[in-house]
């Protein structure tokens, strides 16, 4: 099955290739009037060439959201009327896809920061919005921090209570299993929509909440206790604990 290129439009081009490239979709590049191969299964034309090309099935492309509606109709089925990204919030954030109440993909963050799979997922599905669950603070503060410098402190996410979305997994994966079933869960709950900047208002940690990250410092690295500087920028979301760790170890 292959799609055909049809346009005279440098810069739509190499859109449109690059696009198909990444999703490994064959395609034909063709000039308006070339005739088109047999096996082709729609032909993808920019605005100009709308009109010169005799093709039963068409796609307009305008940008790259194209790509949704042409693997709509590879696949034979509808668009989506609704895609979210859903993060489950923690040390290492599950992830997943959600579509109409349908699970289309699950990842692991590699850290709290590392939000790439999400700007990724964000391209592969244009019209998609991203949850989040509202537990872990300081790892979604770092979630967030993140994609606000990417995308904006203006853009607006979905918060979602993710009371009981963690099942119990039975076995050695358990963590990475949880991460990732949780986040399915906060795709299928509704949640508050607001604006990153509105989620990152930051309010000065307890006492308490500092000498509960020092501790675990401590239980974390095995002999090291971060200090009262460290653990604040821990506990607004500045920096990882094992940051501070290592940060503490080379002040050593």
């Amino acid at each position: 099955m292959r799609v055909a290129v049809i346009t005279e439009d440098a810069r739509k081009y190499y859109l449109i290739v690059k696009t198909l490239k990444a999703y490994g979709i064959g395609f034909y590049s063709l000039r308006p009037g070339e005739k088109i191969p047999f096996d082709v299964e729609v032909a993808l034309v920019d605005e100009a060439s709308w009109g010169k090309v005799d093709f039963p099935a068409k796609i307009i492309v305008e940008d790259e959201s194209f790509i949704d509606e042409l693997l709509a109709f590879l696949e034979g089925r509808e668009r989506f009327k609704q895609v979210f990204i859903a993060i489950d919030p923690g040390e290492r954030p599950g992830v997943s896809v959600v579509a109409d109440n349908r699970v289309l993909e699950v990842y692991r963050m590699k850290d709290p920061r590392d939000v790439s799979i999400v700007l990724e997922l964000l391209e592969k599905y244009p019209e998609a919005r991203i949850k989040i669950g509202h537990g872990a603070k300081r790892q979604r503060t770092l979630t967030l921090k993140a994609l606000g410098r990417e995308l904006g402190y203006d853009f607006r996410v979905i918060l979602v209570n993710e009371a009981r979305t963690t099942p119990k997994v039975g076995n050695t994966e358990a963590p990475g299993v949880q991460d990732i079933v949780a986040s399915i869960n906060i795709g299928l709950r509704g949640g508050r929509e607001i604006a990153i900047r509105d989620l990152l208002e930051v309010r000065e940690p307890t006492k308490r909440e500092i000498e509960d990250i020092k501790r675990r410092s401590r239980e974390l690295s095995g002999n090291i206790t971060i200090s009262t500087k460290l653990a604040r920028e821990v506990a607004i979301g500045n920096m990882t604990l094992e940051e501070a760790i290592e940060k503490q170890r080379r002040k050593k």
